[in-house]
């Protein structure tokens, strides 16, 4: 007799965990031997190819794996198939979703330019002339509206920074903006 108290051997009717585990795992083997082949041609007469009846084979045993062993199946065929039904309703589904998201995305029109070396140029050409346009501002009026523009800062900052009235700061933001757009005009 066995003195561990609980044990298997020892006390009728109750099996250990590793004895549960050990059976459960002789039970999935056995399901894989006897449902494998039956599985395999039923996902591949709905399936794309081989490789997906695998995968879903392999899908459908895991959740048997984890499912709790202490379920009871009455018919374990119909349990198993109706397993399998469900996978493939499954993948149907996500496969929908997938492809209405992919044609969502190709069917929106992207109001991008393609980026090719000319239009690079062009562009640092005319960075360059905004550049050289801002260098002959004066600095007073160049700096507020660089801070302006640029920095984001309030009119009310800017002539509170420079000890003027946001009427002033006004007119060096509005001969800047003229003098760049002059300048640009010109060179088109």
């Amino acid at each position: 007799m066995c003195i561990r108290r609980g044990c298997a051997s020892c006390t009728p009717g109750k099996l250990s965990r590793r004895t549960v585990r050990a059976k459960s795992e002789q039970d999935l083997g056995s399901l894989d031997r006897r449902y494998r082949p039956a599985l395999m041609a039923f996902f591949m007469r709905r399936a794309a190819s081989h490789s997906d009846a695998e995968d879903m084979t392999q899908e459908l045993f895991a959740k048997l794996a984890l499912s709790d062993g202490e379920r009871t199946m009455d018919n374990a065929d119909a349990y198993i198939f109706q397993m399998a039904a469900n996978l493939l309703r499954d993948r149907a589904r996500r496969e929908r979703v997938r492809s209405s998201y992919s044609a969502a995305i190709r069917a929106e029109p992207l109001d991008l330019e393609p980026l090719d070396p000319a239009r690079v140029l062009m562009g640092r050409e005319r960075l360059g002339e905004v550049s050289d346009a801002l260098r002959e501002l004066p600095e007073r009026t160049r700096a507020i509206f660089l801070l302006f523009r640029l920095e984001g800062m309030k009119q009310a900052e800017l002539a509170e920074l420079y000890g003027m009235t946001t009427s002033g700061v006004q007119k060096h933001i509005l001969k800047a903006m003229g003098h760049l757009t002059k300048r640009t005009r010109a060179r088109e």
